[in-house]
């Protein structure tokens, strides 16, 4: 057979395998495809610690807030959060849904401590919680609760001013304004045994010296009741539901929120600030509310007149504290004044039958012992010309 009869064969044959290599290099590359796709499926198959972790974004109250005690607080999360745990206290509950975890009280007053864990990460978040405390009674204002450092070692401090000490004081209220002539006049039109005529001697002093029989001064309804013992201002304040202030309790107050002050508005004081024995002060009582409030609204913390304390005066009773540690609510009625027979509902039980001298703090329109922390000491039966008071109440949980 010729040559030019054999070239078609040939050519077709070459064709042949051509086709057939082709179609086998096709199908490599699909299998090739698939396996690496496969491959790649699988690597996002694996295990659970390798993938990425849920990234914490905010609180919400944020960290370090202080909340009450039935507070809400939902922690956010970039994305959904697994394995989730929440060290709650007994009585709170927790739950999630998508990117938020939500932690619901009833907490715990005091220090709140959470900690948030998930796949691959923990976050700490700290609260101050405070007790649920109901809205204070018409003409006061809530003292919070917390320490202070009690006492004075500056230049003008006087030795029973010291030392300085740290005391908690649990909150309460009190009077937003000293005890007015009016306020008094309905105890006394109430209690005719504390009627200026009625009570007893031991008891009188010039007691309501400027009153006319029940009747207060013209023109004073507004002005601090004065001429008042510290038996009637104590049984003024049981009349109305209420007691005189400790002497933590009224040095707290007046300092207002601020730390080592000297008076309740800060380290110096003017006659714009309160009514004291400083040229040109008005030389006499002003009506209450005169002068600015302090940082807890407080009218008349220094100046205007004296304030009774509950208080036995004791010189040293600030040395008497422990050297460590925090006294906690204390009064100065004996030396251990917080047992049995020396509590504050014994002495208010048993004050008539109380000689010994009481305090009295914040200075007067006649005198210029205003710092927070000055002390001045009288019998309870006296009843000067600046000497009046406002209460206390006690918060009951």
């Amino acid at each position: 057979m010729s040559a030019t009869a054999l070239a078609p064969q040939f050519y077709d044959l070459n064709l042949r395998r051509f086709l057939i290599k082709s179609y086998i290099n096709l199908f490599t590359g699909i299998c090739l495809s698939f396996a690496t796709a496969f491959l790649s499926g699988m690597e996002g198959c694996n295990t659970e610690d390798e993938v990425e972790p849920a990234v914490f974004v905010s609180a919400t109250p944020p960290d370090g807030s202080t909340i009450q005690e039935d507070a809400t607080i939902v922690a956010t999360f970039e994305m959904s959060p697994s394995g989730l745990a929440v060290n709650v206290p007994p009585g709170a509950t927790f739950s999630s849904s998508g990117t938020a975890v939500t932690i619901t009280g009833r907490f715990p007053a005091g220090a709140l401590n959470l900690i948030i864990t998930w796949s691959g990460g923990t976050v700490a978040l700290t609260y101050t919680v405070e007790p649920d405390i109901p809205s204070p009674p018409e003409g006061m204002v809530l003292i919070p609760e917390g320490e202070f450092q009690m006492g004075s070692e500056d230049d003008e401090s006087q030795p029973d001013e010291q030392p300085i000490h740290t005391v908690h004081v649990d909150a309460f209220y009190m009077d937003a304004y000293e005890v007015t002539n009016l306020d008094y006049q309905h105890f006394v039109l109430a209690n005719p045994e504390w009627q200026k005529d009625r009570i007893p001697k031991r008891f009188n002093g010039s007691y309501l010296r400027e009153w006319e029989g029940n009747t207060y001064p013209e023109g004073g309804e507004n002005h601090p009741v004065i001429h008042v013992s510290w038996y009637a201002a104590v049984a003024y304040s049981k009349w109305a539901g209420k007691r005189l202030p400790t002497e933590a309790e009224w040095e707290k107050a007046a300092r207002g929120g601020l730390s080592g002050k000297k008076y309740p508005h800060g380290n110096s004081i003017t006659p714009k600030d309160a009514n004291y024995n400083y040229p040109p002060s008005v030389k006499d009582m002003t009506a209450v509310g005169d002068y600015p409030a302090n940082g807890y609204g407080l009218y008349d913390m220094a100046g205007n007149v004296w304030e009774w304390c509950l208080d036995e005066y004791d010189a040293d009773f600030y040395a008497t504290f422990p050297p460590h540690g925090v006294a906690r609510n204390p009064h100065g009625v004996a030396r251990n004044p917080l047992s049995g027979a020396n509590s504050i509902q014994w002495l208010l039980d048993n004050y008539t039958n109380n000689n010994p001298d009481r305090v009295l703090r914040g200075g007067s329109w006649f005198s210029r012992g205003l710092r927070v922390a000055y002390r001045l000491n009288n019998t309870p039966s006296r009843s000067h010309a600046d000497f009046g008071f406002r209460c206390v109440r006690s918060i009951s949980l």
